[in-house]
């Protein structure tokens, strides 16, 4: 049976611990003040590569549960995406598989809370942004030097991720 014909992979609550593989989980502080991030999952593989900050307004997905085609990484830099307003958002993530590509039969699905952010970790397959309900703009940091190994994309067997009611 394909996975797309499987039940979906149940999205869970983003917590520090769950997404430790994968990266770090960036939040705001619980009082006025500042929470830096210098020595977690902040990576450049590549002394060449520059800093990369994109303000960007993602389109929702509206369909449910979730369909997902498509894994991209980004082998020599992590990846950083804050939410610059309130909304919900889905986080979908794989491993680096020994034989190549996104190892599959370890996929995991988040949905971060309010307030939170994610650095994904060098080298960790992610589905595209994918955002939920409405239009939300999001700041992105990586690093890059304009070559094509800045990032690669990997055609998956469609998945599809249930995401429930808002967190």
């Amino acid at each position: 049976m394909s996975p797309i014909a499987m039940s979906p992979i149940v999205a869970r609550a983003l917590t520090a611990d769950a997404f430790a593989p994968f990266g770090e989980v960036l939040r705001l502080p619980d009082q006025p003040g500042r929470r830096d991030y210098f020595d977690g999952g902040l990576a450049n593989l590549r002394p060449d590569a520059a800093a990369s900050l994109s303000l960007i307004l993602a389109a929702p997905v509206l369909g449910r549960p979730v369909p997902v085609a498509q894994f991209e990484r980004h082998a020599f830099s992590s990846q950083s995406f804050v939410p610059l307003a309130l909304c919900r958002w889905l986080v979908a993530v794989a491993p680096h598989a020994a034989g190549g590509g996104p190892d599959m039969t370890r996929v995991a699905a988040f949905v971060p809370g309010a307030g939170q952010g994610i650095t994904l970790r060098a080298d960790v397959w992610h589905a595209p942004l994918t955002v939920l309900d409405a239009a939300a703009p999001f700041a992105i940091f990586m690093w890059r030097d304009g070559g094509p190994r800045d990032e690669e994309f990997a055609e998956i067997t469609p998945f599809r991720v249930a995401v429930d009611a808002p967190v």
